[in-house]
């Protein structure tokens, strides 16, 4: 009987503690995001040490665009014409971030955000664990970085 109150409790504490995020919360997700790590479900972990790539979000009321950007030496970033559209959805207690361009419509569930950590699942079970992104500078110019 101990070990199924035990089992219980765990499971609330699990359920507790995930986090609830909030429509105010979706602008933290705007800005430069590196992935730090790949969680998948079946295989070894992947970490990342550094990124040629970054994710650039800008969302306003629910509706915004993904890049892809490439970091540069001189802080700056590399920007193409390429870009996804993204809808955040609130369905059933979960954050989707759902994404479109002329070729193709999917999915991602919004895990965990903060303003330093981004978390999300895409529907083959794989996590994307970003952290938020800061421009490298190394000129050492003494410019401001923005």
């Amino acid at each position: 009987m101990n070990k199924t109150y035990s089992i219980l409790l765990i499971a609330f504490l699990f359920v507790a503690c995930q986090q609830k995020i909030k429509p105010e919360d979706i602008s933290k997700i705007n800005g430069y995001w590196e992935v730090e790590k790949v969680v998948f479900d079946s295989i070894k972990d992947k970490e990342y040490k550094m990124n040629e790539v970054y994710d650039y979000f800008e969302i306003d009321k629910n509706k915004g665009i993904r890049k892809k950007v490439m970091p540069q030496l001189d802080g700056t970033f590399l920007v193409n014409d390429a870009y996804e559209n993204v809808t955040v959805r609130f369905d059933g207690g979960k954050v989707f971030l759902d994404y479109s361009t002329p070729y193709m419509k999917w999915s991602e569930e919004l895990i965990a955000l903060s303003a330093e950590e981004l978390v999300l699942l895409n529907k083959e079970k794989i996590e994307y664990h970003y952290k938020k992104a800061t421009p490298i500078n190394l000129l050492g110019d003494g410019k401001t970085i923005k």
